[in-house]
């Protein structure tokens, strides 16, 4: 396959400038923003430069074991394909929405028709007509083996023809669909559906009210991400909001030039380069350059590996283009800016996961007193025997969070992304493992630290650094 994009060889002198990493000084300005947010909950901590080891953060006072210490919001994420099955929730910050009955029964109902994760999810209206497990589950989740519903069941719970005991303990806010009419998105409230078309949505809409060039192509790359790698998906994202908020800025631009001509259709490099600062921050390398290589490839076959890497997101990359593109953003559309997209999401990434409030609520119905239990497991317990031992699946993702990825690796950390019993969306929420003086360098694990001193040494091989923490200094051979 020929994978020469014509746009790198065009735009090199833009290419670079958007690769090019911003000064210290502009770092720390845009981090500073970042942390005064009113979106962001991070009193107490700073950004600085760290040498060599570019950005770290810092405890600007001191804090206690288990304190909070960010509820970052995530710059893109997204929600897995084949986890759109188990969960409905909030295409834009990531609660779980509808209602107990919805949850359950859209699930079950997907499970009777045998759509499974590979097949995606498929598109129905959930919309209102008004606008860690621990060691032991329930006891009636003892059952191994699905047992089916009877036909019709899973159906009338979906579409509120039946009613749990007690779920009105659980609410959930309604589901707002998206108003372009793609019945793929759904939200929480009309703000996180305007927030999401305003960031990136209207040009990645496959309904009606699509801005996308070619709704035929956009469907065809979104099948591709998910018939190979999702992370399409999320590099499409950052994409979409640099083209938005570029098209954002050349308007308000154009309107503080009184008396000059029309301005359409040319291009504002320097708007572009305010558009892309988000992205411009992050720590960045070519996708094929620092994938991780498989256990099953042998190293000999490390390099044909990466080009076929790189093959796959040419691929993408040409079906993206013909979805979305903007000729005043052409550079963003070239396979060095995608590779260093994805890239930068390959090595910042952190899971997006958000507890489903499924488990709490069969919790409760199992913590009842009798006879109030007895009743409500007469009704519930065929649903729970349905939906087996994963009855409660979270919500399952990947997010790139601005502040949270400038934290440093430790094999021995002072802190961990930790979701709390209040924490129900898909912001990142860091909290002290251990007391952290003023001044110390707050770190996480981007490794399990409890693995040998060689396994931890060869996973961080990939993030392209050796740990020298103290207590891999003292394991070391």
């Amino acid at each position: 396959m020929d994978c020469d994009c014509t746009i790198d060889a065009e735009l090199r002198s833009e290419i670079s400038a958007l690769l090019t990493p911003p000064s210290p000084a502009q770092v720390d300005k845009y981090l500073d923003e970042q942390i005064k947010s009113s979106n962001r909950h991070c009193y107490g901590i700073k950004i600085k430069q760290n040498g060599e080891l570019g950005k770290g953060v810092y405890a600007d006072l001191g804090f206690k074991e288990g304190e909070l210490l960010l509820k970052d919001q995530m710059l893109v994420g997204l929600q897995h394909s084949s986890n759109k099955i188990d969960c409905l929730v909030c295409s834009f910050c990531f609660r779980f929405i509808g209602s107990v009955e919805l949850q359950i029964g859209r699930r079950l109902y997907l499970q009777e028709l045998g759509v499974s994760a590979s097949q995606g999810c498929c598109q129905t209206d959930y919309s209102s007509e008004d606008d860690d497990l621990g060691d032991s589950g329930p006891s009636s989740s003892s059952c191994k083996e699905k047992v089916p519903l009877p036909k019709g069941f899973a159906e009338s719970l979906m579409n509120g023809g039946l009613k749990l005991p007690y779920s009105d303990k659980f609410p959930l806010p309604p589901a707002v669909p998206c108003h372009g009419g793609c019945g793929e998105a759904y939200y929480c409230s009309k703000l996180c559906a305007e927030s999401d078309w305003d960031l990136s949505h209207s040009l990645l809409c496959t309904g009606e009210k699509s801005e996308a060039v070619s709704r035929e192509a956009l469907v065809q790359f979104i099948q591709h991400a998910n018939d190979t790698n999702d992370i399409f998906l999320l590099a499409a994202k950052a994409v979409s909001s640099s083209i938005l908020k570029y098209r954002k800025l050349k308007v308000a631009h154009s309107e503080e030039q009184e008396n000059k001509p029309n301005v359409s259709g040319i291009p504002y490099p320097s708007l572009l380069l305010e558009a892309w600062k988000p992205m411009s921050v992050g720590h960045k390398r070519r996708w094929w350059d620092c994938i991780a290589l498989p256990f099953d490839v042998e190293s000999s076959d490390e390099v044909a590996f990466r080009m076929q890497i790189r093959e796959l997101a040419f691929t993408s990359l040409q079906l993206l283009k013909a979805a979305i593109f903007d000729e005043e953003c052409k550079s963003l559309f070239s396979l060095d800016i995608y590779g260093h997209i994805i890239g930068m999401f390959e090595l910042n990434n952190l899971d997006l996961v958000v507890a489903s409030p499924m488990e709490d609520y069969f919790l409760y119905i199992d913590d009842l007193p009798y006879p109030e239990k007895k009743e409500a497991e007469e009704i519930t317990r065929p649903f729970l025997d349905a939906l087996g031992d994963d009855y409660s699946v979270c919500c399952q993702g990947t997010a790139f969070y601005p502040l949270q990825s400038c934290m440093n690796h430790s094999c021995s950390p002072n802190a961990k992304a930790f979701k709390r019993e209040e924490d129900r969306d898909g912001q990142a929420t860091i909290i002290a493992l251990k007391p952290i003086s003023k001044g110390e360098e707050i770190t996480i694990s981007y490794v399990d630290e409890d693995l040998p001193f060689e396994e931890r040494q060869a996973l961080l091989a990939d993030y392209g650094f050796k740990c020298r923490c103290p207590k891999c200094l003292e394991e070391e051979p």
